[in-house]
């Protein structure tokens, strides 16, 4: 009884948190007693949290931060049977960290007092050196193992893992030092040992023994000394201390150049030192310095530490990798690095791909590669196209398995149902997630085509390959028909050439004359006489449409030029009676008079201009009009004194302000402000109010037009230029419920290309793009969702002109490590009962029109529908002439926090558009 009653008292004692002092007191004491119900409290808490923790993982076993979270409340609760499931699920998923490995081996080595719990640590201590190659585990693994050197062979194998630790970090500059002390120190215990007791004689064995240790202390010395490690001056010191006999000159030797070795290490472990996390631009000077130098260890040892602070950066594993693979080529060191890869970096498919090209490199067996492409497969992938990418890595393998001078094997029937498997899943799986096949081209069953056509002699199976390939929308291509073409040139027979280059002839829409040219000169060859005046009658007839067709375009174009041309002239002669009948009613005398008529002259009367809406959201690139008016159009009106002028005065006392011209000397100490609301009741005061905090504001100047109505746009002039720069700054400010958007005023009429673009339209790996998200979510609650997984260095809200919020969000994280991290913990997350979609910022680039070859026009393009500013359902008028509308191709996806518009395309292409700008169009419809 005494004995169960004491075993359980352990097994108590076990349970108990680490750190927590022991319990005691006296029972009935009050104070105990409310304790007592707290802790009962919080115990029923973190039960519960525990609980909905496993459900959580239960569902997304990936999320990295729940395992965390579980990790520390079971650790908490002394729920060690949990907690030892928990981490090694966890472990199972993703590689540990240093601190995590660390509290769990110290757990572990608490418990583990009979032998066979010994086995288990040891065992342990071996999955966590293979994670990362930590000093500190290593360090802990080797001063645990002395505690077993009482065991059968137990000297030997804490030597042999003091050796592997050397091995793997005994070159770490900084952190190397203590492992060679502690082997040392080890050595000098067995050492004292051996010596013989005070005032006898060493027996000769006994001699031998001590001469032995002492050389294995001697040795570890001279090995040390002749590597770089900081504080080496000591070890120096402390060896010719302890050493009876003079340093040989070769340890001498070695540990000069070990020193300066270390001088050149020293700039780059305080660069290290003194960087903030992740450290990567350090790491990377770091490792091309020891690739210079060439030594496979040193090369080795900082990629791993870099590796250990920057695990989840793909681009820092690939390259690593790379180096294995290239240079080390030890399968064990190889693959474990490409295993450790794929674990930290699940979504990145290249490495998933190098990974198998390494286990086929190191011929490791099939059922192996098989499963750790299943493996891929589920990996969540975050484009459409990896999937293929890696199904096509897959299939090449098999292929290169198979042995094609037999007509039939297991591999080939693997191959081919892989083959059909691949298809179905791009079908099946990738179009119901991605909305889009990720193979467009069906470049896989183009692959499976060459296979069975090649290798295989089945010319009827990549036949009906090609077919379906065709009947997936490719038969308007001629580059398909002309693959297809060649293979039946190559493995088929003329009967189908010809049957394939009459189908092309038919069905191309994109280079017609590129397959008629093929057809004739296949016919040239091989062709009877019917085959040539059959070929030649089709391609006849083809060319007769197309070029029909390019006829009426040219026609339809030439007419517009013609109508446009007219249309101009009969501006030009509105304007020249408008501006004599203007002259005619003049009151005005003097300088005053003579002022409007140079005005007149130089602008014509665009006071009359309707008012637009600014074009783009944020960009800061102002419309062509816009830009007019930074060159004085509406800029001339003088600031009134005194209060501002009622509303229902305002069109007369605007025109009775006198104008001045726009001085473009002071562009770089003025800004253009758009998108402000026409209700503003007094624009001047309120942005003088605004910007006075960037400076001194000389002049605000609010563009109205004639009746005397805010345009929504105005010019604000500073008095220094880095005033301007700083109210840049205030681009997309709330005014009114508005974003107000602040750009460099920039006269376009002699800058037109200027464009300012404040957003990135490449890929941005530290950058998320977040969509479905409610409209009611604010940037501290998107914050709060998304600090949980990385340092949020900014966060934006797309919204439209108006100020309204469209559900899509741009969240900067510190580095690309955690914004990977945040796209697995994210993506599918539920926010306000919207689930939403997370994936790396990558904007599509702005296109630019494709303009035709001049003097030759093109095939027209099928009509598309018709799109306003606000993407789809057309909100707002044209005020283009119908004469001269033209089809737009639809409005491109909102991306990068504004919508970007495709180029404008006519329904017939111009041979040669003329260019007109938005004054044009302007003073065009003045005259509509």
């Amino acid at each position: 009884m005494a004995a169960a009653g004491a075993e359980a008292a352990a097994e108590e004692e076990k349970r108990l948190p680490e750190g927590d002092p022991e319990s005691g007191g006296d029972s009935d004491d009050e104070g105990d007693s409310d304790s007592s119900g707290d802790g009962e409290d919080e115990e029923k808490e973190n039960e519960a949290e525990i609980q909905r923790l496993e459900e959580q993982l239960s569902i997304n076993a990936f999320d990295y931060n729940c395992h965390l979270d579980l990790i520390k409340l079971l650790r908490q609760e002394g729920e060690l049977v949990k907690l030892r499931r928990a981490r090694q699920k966890m472990s199972e998923l993703f590689p540990l960290t240093e601190e995590i490995w660390l509290d769990w081996l110290k757990d572990e080595i608490k418990m583990a007092s009979e032998i066979s719990e010994r086995e288990k640590v040891y065992e342990l201590f071996e999955r966590a050196v293979k994670d990362y190659i930590c000093p500190e585990i290593w360090l802990e693994y080797a001063q645990y193992s002395i505690g077993g050197i009482g065991q059968e062979g137990g000297i030997e194998k804490v030597r042999s893992i003091f050796e592997r630790a050397l091995t793997a970090v005994g070159l770490h500059v900084t952190k190397g030092t203590a492992l060679w002390e502690a082997y040392r120190e080890f050595e000098n215990a067995i050492l004292e040992t051996a010596q013989p007791a005070p005032g006898s004689i060493p027996s000769p064995e006994q001699q031998q023994v001590l001469c032995s240790q002492l050389e294995k202390i001697h040795t570890l010395f001279r090995r040390q000394l002749g590597i770089p490690l900081l504080d080496m001056e000591a070890s120096y010191a402390e060896y010719e201390e302890w050493s009876e006999e003079p340093i040989p000159e070769t340890t001498i030797k070695n540990y000069k150049k070990a020193l300066q070795q270390l001088e050149k290490c020293k700039p780059y472990e305080e660069a290290l030192l003194g960087a903030e996390t992740p450290k990567l631009a350090e790491y990377q000077a770091y490792i091309d310095f020891e690739m210079k130098a060439g030594d496979p260890a040193r090369i080795q040892l900082i990629y791993e530490r870099a590796l250990a602070e920057n695990c989840l950066v793909p681009d820092l594993w690939a390259r690593y990798n790379q180096y294995l693979d290239r240079q080390l080529k030890v399968k064990e060191l190889v693959l474990s690095a490409h295993d450790r890869a794929v674990r930290n970096c699940p979504w990145t498919v290249g490495l998933w791909i190098r990974y198998l090209l390494a286990m086929e490199r190191h011929r490791v067996e099939h059922s192996i590669i098989s499963e750790m492409f299943e493996k891929a497969l589920n990996a969540g992938f975050i484009q459409a196209t990896d999937y293929v990418e890696i199904w096509q890595a897959y299939l090449d393998y098999l292929r290169r398995r198979v042995d094609f001078t037999q007509d039939s094997s297991k591999e080939l029937e693997e191959l081919r149902s892989a083959f059909a498997r691949a298809v179905e899943y791009l079908k099946q799986e990738v179009e119901e997630r991605f909305s889009e096949s990720g193979d467009p081209s069906c470049t896989i069953m183009q692959n499976w085509a060459r296979v069975e056509a090649r290798l295989c002699n089945n010319m009827q199976k990549a036949r009906e390959l090609w077919d379906n390939i065709m009947t997936k929308g490719n038969a308007k291509y001629a580059n398909m028909w002309l693959e297809y073409y060649n293979l039946e040139r190559a493995h088929g027979d003329t009967q189908h050439c010809r049957k394939a280059l009459h189908r092309a002839v038919q069905c191309t829409s994109d280079y017609p004359e590129h397959v008629c040219e093929v057809l004739l000169t296949l016919e040239r060859i091989e062709g009877t006489l019917e085959d040539w005046d059959a070929a030649v009658q089709k391609t006849e007839n083809k060319l007769a449409r197309v070029n029909e067709q390019r006829a009426k375009a040219a026609e339809k174009e030439a007419a517009l030029a013609k109508q446009e041309e007219e249309r101009a002239e009969q501006r030009k002669q509105a304007r020249a009676e408008k501006k004599a009948s203007k002259k005619a009613k003049k009151t005005r005398i003097g300088d005053k008079r003579k002022a409007d008529e140079d005005d007149e002259g130089e602008w014509g009367q665009e006071e009359e201009l309707p008012s637009k809406r600014h074009r783009g959201e944020g960009d800061g690139v102002l419309p062509e009009e816009d830009m007019e008016v930074e060159t004085g159009l509406f800029g001339r009106s003088e600031k009134p004194d005194g209060p501002a002028i009622p509303k229902e005065k305002a069109s007369t006392s605007r025109k009775d302000i006198p104008k001045v011209f726009h001085d473009s000397s002071k562009d770089k100490v003025t800004v253009f402000v758009s998108n402000l609301s026409y209700t503003m009741a007094e624009p001047e005061a309120k942005l003088r109010e605004i910007f006075g905090s960037c400076g001194e504001v000389v002049e605000i100047r609010a563009v109205f037009n004639n009746k005397g109505t805010f345009r929504g746009y105005c010019y604000v002039q500073f008095k220094e230029e880095e005033a301007a720069r700083q109210a840049l700054g205030l681009d997309r400010t709330a005014v009114e419920g508005r974003p107000m958007f602040v750009s460099p005023c920039v006269d376009k009429n002699k800058n037109p290309d200027f464009k300012v673009f404040r957003y990135s339209t490449t890929l941005e790996k530290h950058k998320l793009f977040i969509s479905g998200l409610p409209f009611s979510c604010t940037k501290e609650e998107l914050e709060e969702v998304c600090k949980a997984h990385g340092n949020v260095k900014d966060i934006r809200l797309v919204t439209n002109r108006a100020g309204k919020p469209k559900g899509l969000a741009y969240v900067e994280y510190e580095n690309e490590a955690q914004a990977s991290q945040a796209v697995l913990k994210m993506d599918g997350l539920t926010v306000k009962d919207h689930v939403i979609k997370v994936m790396i910022s990558n904007p599509p680039l702005r296109k630019v029109p494709d303009r035709p070859e001049p003097g030759r026009a093109s095939l027209p393009l099928a009509p598309r529908q018709i799109y306003g500013a606000r993407g789809k359902g057309r909100t707002q008028l044209s005020m283009m002439p119908r004469a001269l509308q033209r089809q737009n191709n639809p409005v491109a996806k909102a991306e990068n926090g504004m919508v970007q518009n495709s180029p404008a395309a006519s329904s017939d292409p111009p041979a040669e558009p003329k260019k007109m700008s938005n004054a044009d169009f302007a003073k065009m419809l003045l005259k509509k």
